[in-house]
């Protein structure tokens, strides 16, 4: 639970200091006045990323050249402060409880947020990319040893492929191609078995939601990854072993074509409805009814994990909905904090919010 939070020059804001219930929480503001603004602030407390940019120093207020996020929270029984410092000139800096930390993995998941905005009810027909990063989002939450070997294979990714991309004019660099590749093995074998993991409880909890809003369809979701993987449960050694086979096999192919063809930077969640493809055959709504069940089942894995529900935030997301999908999210918020953001205050009634915030082009009153 989030109790308070401030911001120094964050995006348009350059000052803003939040107390939050520990319930429902509003957050109403025309477009454009700086509401996901304070989700995004929220969610970085969590991921330590800035859920629309890759760039930390992209959240600076224009013309600044340093910024802050800073919030309390409750995490195990103990309070807890973490702040963020953002420099426009060097790498972010964390402080938690006054301490500065050497890594980011050290306050990640100590608060636990699950972020529903609009582009996710775009789901089920998105690329897969969309997918492995609502994946990656809630993975990296519940088991920092994941977001470590992803980190690191993200790395090892981008020099393999630089290695690719140059071998022709640098063919003394292809020397190194074999180390990169087994390196990448190493890690995407763990990466694939977390992830088997993870989608098989999300697939069961998705399926029992997505009944109740749809009594008529099933909802099922399957792990697409490297081919090669004849179990993606089995030990990290097994599947190490497998992609090394196929990296080898697919060697020369990968020179050619100056990319790296395959693993886990390739997965897919394939999400099927009535035993066919949700993404080809799936309706707007059938769509949308997918993508909210995989949210809220993401949100009970949370609870599932330490029997505490993460901190929701929602941005904008019912006014996107129709009303019995609405009553649908609506349903299952009984519980844990929840931060809202919409354009119209009557949406407060329905939500029985204990606290809302008024947002007007930077200025927060609440």
């Amino acid at each position: 639970m989030i109790r308070t939070l401030t911001l120094e020059n964050f995006r348009n804001y350059e000052r803003a200091d939040l107390c939050f219930d520990p319930a429902v929480n509003l957050i109403v503001g025309e477009n454009a006045q700086g509401k996901t603004n304070l989700l995004e602030a929220a969610a970085a407390l969590s991921t330590i990323k800035l859920f629309r940019t890759a760039q930390k120093k992209e959240g600076l207020r224009f013309g600044c050249d340093h910024g802050l996020i800073r919030g309390s929270f409750d995490t195990e029984g103990m309070e807890v402060e973490l702040e963020l410092r953002l420099h426009r000139d060097r790498a972010m800096e964390l402080y938690k409880n006054g301490i500065r930390l050497r890594r980011q993995g050290e306050a990640r998941g100590l608060l636990r947020t699950v972020l529903f905005c609009p582009d996710d009810l775009f789901l089920v027909r998105a690329g897969a990319a969309a997918r492995r990063k609502f994946l990656d989002a809630a993975l990296c939450q519940l088991r920092p040893q994941y977001a470590s070997a992803l980190a690191e294979y993200e790395r090892v990714l981008a020099h393999k492929l630089r290695i690719l991309k140059d071998s022709e004019e640098k063919p003394a660099m292809l020397d190194l191609l074999d180390d990169f590749t087994l390196r990448l093995c190493r890690l995407g074998a763990l990466i694939i078995r977390y992830r088997a993991y993870y989608i098989r409880k999300l697939a069961g909890r998705a399926q029992t939601l997505h009944a109740e809003a749809a009594p008529h369809e099933t909802l099922e979701c399957v792990y697409h990854t490297v081919s090669s993987v004849s179990d993606p449960y089995a030990s990290p050694a097994v599947i190490e072993a497998q992609l090394q086979t196929h990296a080898m096999n697919h060697r020369a192919a990968e020179i050619a074509a100056k990319s790296c063809l395959s693993g886990p930077h390739k997965d897919d969640l394939i999400l099927n409805l009535g035993g066919v493809s949700a993404a080809s055959f799936a309706s707007q709504g059938q769509a949308r009814t997918a993508a909210l069940a995989l949210k809220l089942a993401e949100r009970e894995l949370f609870f599932d994990e330490d029997n505490v529900y993460p901190v929701l935030l929602l941005d904008d997301v019912l006014s996107e909905l129709d009303r019995s999908r609405q009553d649908f999210v609506l349903n299952h918020l009984g519980q844990g904090q929840v931060i809202i953001t919409c354009c119209e205050e009557e949406t407060a009634a329905r939500f029985h919010a204990g606290t809302v915030f008024h947002v007007e082009k930077g200025t927060v009153r609440g």
